[in-house]
């Protein structure tokens, strides 16, 4: 009697559990999927039929190895080469086959691709109900940080870390920026007898910014913030071998690179406490270490902290300082080195934008090192500028920012069910020709030369570091950093595409020249 009503209780209990699995896995499977492709295709958007499970990945890698059989790069770098198709494969490829208004799937997930300006606007705006997508447990091993933030959490995050890109701040960094730049620049000018070499220059400048964000993040621990840059470097290329292979829960499996990656982490996370804990009982004892960012973020903090009563939960936690940490060194490097080498495989290209450039930066520092002073006078309207925003719309270090109906949702004339992911494609709207005209593929820095809001009339059409209340903070770093190496560079050489480059831009986390950057330089 006792196993019998022992049985009973069991299966009251598992059966219900069974039962509610098996429904939420329908749902998520099937129920879900079908429901949205059904509001979706209702309002005239179009795409493939809904396969279980696998959505478009299918037809996605069959492309994606039909682009890698035949590509069209070639050794120079065409006025006229729209890289959208071989960079931003299927996202084109249904843009192109259903039109403006369709979407993809990726695995159950419907994604609808936006390319109207008033609907971009409105979803970075409208953080609240336009969520960012969950980050996949691989990439939190690189850290999370403010990009991955929603709500309460971000706006507390956001408010401590603004004060370390305030202009004040960046003006104290600026003299690291042309120091570290003028040790690289000393190195290229040993390398030749005769003024005259060839370097891949991606190697060099990923140096260079990784030794800026070093100094600028850690101050005198600088070099131990080198050894954890190398550490981050490591992990993210064992992430990105992984990445599409990724099974639930296999990277708890004791395999080789699991565990390598497991030390790894643990290394970061030990290095960057150690620091941490090193600057705080600096402060403690009564120094002033608020000139780079880990004594600005630990400041601010603690005044946050103080503002709210002592209340420990307002504030970051020592973890959160240390993601935060994690995040500005990887994307702070990464977004500016991208954007140096772009901008000097264009110049190289396009001498006369190349002379334009180096005839102002010698009107504005001569042969001196760049100042704050000379640095304000490249705004808006400067050629530098002009070329830099170029280059950020033509290669994009980021090619697109992905969102989430966080609830059914109206979006100007669409309406899309909670769920909905949305991709806002910023390297198909960067080269489309009915926003940017007929040259949209071509390098014009001319087209910038009112500023931003005239050569996008004033619509969402320029956004590669975002836009609204979650656009990029380091933005400004990135900016002043790359005018600054550039001002160096064009006061000491000109240089030109070494016929070995091979134009093939690239994504890995962020928008690469696959082959390098091979430039030959000439010394002034």
């Amino acid at each position: 009697m006792g196993i019998t009503s022992t049985t009973t209780t069991c299966c009251l209990i598992v059966v219900p559990l069974v039962l509610l699995w098996g429904w939420k896995i329908l749902n998520w499977l099937w129920l879900r999927p079908k429901r949205q492709e059904k509001v979706l295709r209702a309002q005239g958007l179009q795409g493939n039929p809904y396969k279980v499970l696998v959505g478009d990945t299918k037809e996605m890698i069959k492309l994606m190895m039909e682009n890698a059989k035949s590509p069209i790069f070639t050794n120079s770098l065409s006025d006229d080469k729209d890289v959208t198709p071989h960079v931003f494969t299927f996202i084109h490829h249904i843009f192109h086959k259903f039109g403006k208004n369709s979407f993809l799937w990726e695995g159950p997930n419907a994604k609808v691709i936006i390319t109207n300006p008033d609907q971009i606007k409105e979803i970075f705006n409208n953080m609240h109900d336009f969520v960012k997508p969950k980050l996949s447990p691989l990439f939190k091993l690189l850290g999370t940080g403010l990009a991955n933030y929603e709500g309460e959490q971000w706006r507390i995050h956001r408010k401590i870390i603004s004060p370390a890109f305030y202009s004040e701040k960046l003006k104290i960094m600026s003299p690291i920026f042309s120091q570290c730049c003028d040790e690289m620049i000393s190195k290229w000018e040993e390398m030749s007898s005769d003024g005259k070499f060839e370097i891949d220059v991606r190697p060099f400048v990923q140096t260079l910014t990784c030794d800026v964000i070093s100094r600028t993040a850690f101050g005198s621990s600088y070099e131990e913030g080198k050894r954890i840059f190398e550490l981050i470097k490591e992990q993210a290329k064992l992430i990105m071998i992984l990445r599409n292979f990724y099974i639930p829960g296999w990277r708890y499996l004791p395999t080789t690179t699991h565990r390598r990656m497991t030390k790894i982490d643990k290394d970061m996370q030990a290095s960057l406490r150690a620091i941490i804990n090193k600057r705080k009982k600096a402060m403690m004892d009564g120094e002033v270490l608020n000139n780079d960012l880990l004594g600005i973020l630990l400041e601010s903090n603690k005044k946050e902290i103080q503002e709210n009563g002592n209340n420990k939960n307002v504030g970051m936690s020592d973890q959160e300082v240390l993601e935060e940490c994690n995040a500005f060194y990887l994307g702070g490097q990464e977004t500016t080195s991208v954007l140096v080498v772009w901008t000097m495989i264009l110049l190289s290209r396009y001498p006369n934008w190349q002379a334009r450039a180096r005839e102002e930066v010698l009107q504005v520092f001569g042969n001196q090192m760049p100042n704050n002073d000379g640095i304000s006078r490249l705004k808006i309207v400067s050629i530098v500028t002009m070329i830099l925003y170029e280059v950020l719309r033509l290669y994009p270090p980021t090619i697109y920012f992905n969102r989430v109906a966080r609830k059914d949702v109206k979006l100007g004339n669409i309406f899309l069910p909670a769920g909905v992911h949305v991709s806002l494609p910023i390297l198909l709207i960067h080269h489309n020709r009915d926003i940017w005209g007929d040259d949209a593929t071509e390098f014009n820095p001319e087209r910038f030369s009112q500023g931003i809001a005239k050569a996008t009339k004033g619509q969402v059409i320029f956004f590669p570091f975002g836009y609204g209340p979650r656009v990029c903070p380091g933005q400004n770093f990135a900016l002043l950093q790359a005018k600054i190496i550039l001002s160096q560079i064009l006061q000491r050489f000109s240089f030109e595409l070494s016929p070995t480059y091979v134009h093939a831009p690239t994504t890995v986390f962020t928008l690469n020249p696959k082959h390098g950057a091979h430039i030959i330089f000439h010394k002034l």
